[in-house]
């Protein structure tokens, strides 16, 4: 039995550095923003350390038990999704924000159930994949069941409407189906199938539409549609090898919306220069590099298929953010992990690192 411990230090170190990061960023970024409209220049930057406490205590608990004992609730935890999925959408109980519905709002606290809902679907897919491992080249029992499953959680979540967070849970089950050995001609079959559907959620919303011309030519309309792509490409610009220095940023003085959450990474660009834009992408490198030796390492079918889940959707989420600050992707709305605001989705990343940490520890006993 190889000892991963090695393994677990390097990732939880990965991890606060991202986290370190973050909250200098996030204060950074956000600083005039929430002086100027909060009267408190450290309102986020005190929200942040909330959710940072709150996903800390959670990630030494799951770390605490034995993570198989998940497997015999991922139905109930898939169900409590649905159920919040739903409920979400019902007016007086799920927040509207900006013709979005995505929020329970508890006090001054806002939750968001997606974020919940990647986690408790990964968790029902690894172990419905480790329960039909004799069974996943089967149309019917391996492959049929788990895309009825996820085409009706992205369904709930597109109604509300997030097209991005839907498309990277499609993503993730696409890619554990994969790992699990389902035929390519079933997985194909439905990418190719879910092309015509994505190109009518795109042109059925004119804010989509906007997103996809404006990635294509964000300067064409600079003003409109490209502003915020053009500003965080000036951003990222205008930071040179070494950055303006931190705190120095200009885009962020009510140029580049959304600073401190989806385009945080242009600010990291501005103020630390492409040093420190490197060094952030070799961070989340090292993170998926460290978790895909753990995923090897893993011999427990269901921890096996977990961990895979877990450094995908972190990996996904770090690169699809990445690829939206550079014009490498339309604009998508997910934030970058450990690093961007957002309670939710911080508490649910360390929630995951510590289920991935449990695996190998487990795996060590």
């Amino acid at each position: 039995m190889t000892d991963m411990r090695p393994l677990r230090i390097s990732i939880a170190m990965i991890v606060a550095l991202l986290l370190c990061l973050g909250l200098i960023m996030i204060y950074s970024s956000s600083g005039v923003y929430a002086s100027e409209n909060l009267g408190d220049r450290t309102y986020f930057l005190k929200r942040q350390l909330i959710f940072l406490g709150i996903g800390s205590v959670f990630s030494f608990l799951i770390m605490s038990i034995d993570y198989r004992i998940l497997q015999q609730y991922s139905k109930w935890l898939l169900i409590g999704a649905f159920v919040m999925l739903l409920l979400v959408l019902i007016p007086g109980i799920g927040t509207s924000s900006f013709g979005a519905r995505r929020w329970f709002k508890l006090g001054p606290i806002s939750f968001q159930p997606s974020e919940f809902t990647k986690l408790a679907i990964m968790i029902y897919a690894a172990d419905f994949l480790a329960r039909k491992q004799g069974k996943i080249t089967n149309f019917l029992e391996g492959f049929l069941p788990l895309l009825i499953i996820m085409g009706s959680v992205c369904l709930l979540i597109i109604k509300q409407p997030d097209l991005g967070s839907s498309v990277l849970i499609a993503s993730i089950i696409l890619t554990l189906l994969y790992v699990a050995g389902t035929r390519l001609i079933y997985i194909g079959g439905l990418v190719l199938s879910a092309v015509p559907l994505l190109v009518y959620l795109v042109i059925s919303e004119p804010y989509r539409m906007r997103r996809i011309i404006a990635f294509l030519d964000p300067w064409q309309d600079s003003q409109g549609a490209g502003f915020q792509l053009s500003q965080s490409q000036i951003a990222l610009g205008s930071g040179g090898i070494f950055g303006v220095g931190l705190g120095q940023s200009m885009q962020k003085l009510f140029y580049l919306p959304a600073a401190h959450t989806d385009f945080i990474l242009s600010i990291i660009g501005e103020e630390l220069g492409l040093i420190g834009t490197l060094m952030t992408v070799l961070l989340f490198a090292a993170f998926i590099w460290q978790g895909a030796r753990i995923i090897k390492r893993t011999s427990n079918p269901f921890g096996y298929y977990l961990a895979t889940g877990i450094v995908a959707l972190i990996g996904m989420q770090a690169v699809v953010n990445i690829g939206v600050s550079i014009g490498a992707f339309p604009t998508k709305g997910l934030p970058l992990p450990f690093i961007s605001y957002g309670g939710s989705a911080l508490v649910f990343n360390m929630l995951s690192v510590g289920l991935l940490l449990n695996i190998s520890r487990i795996e060590d006993i």
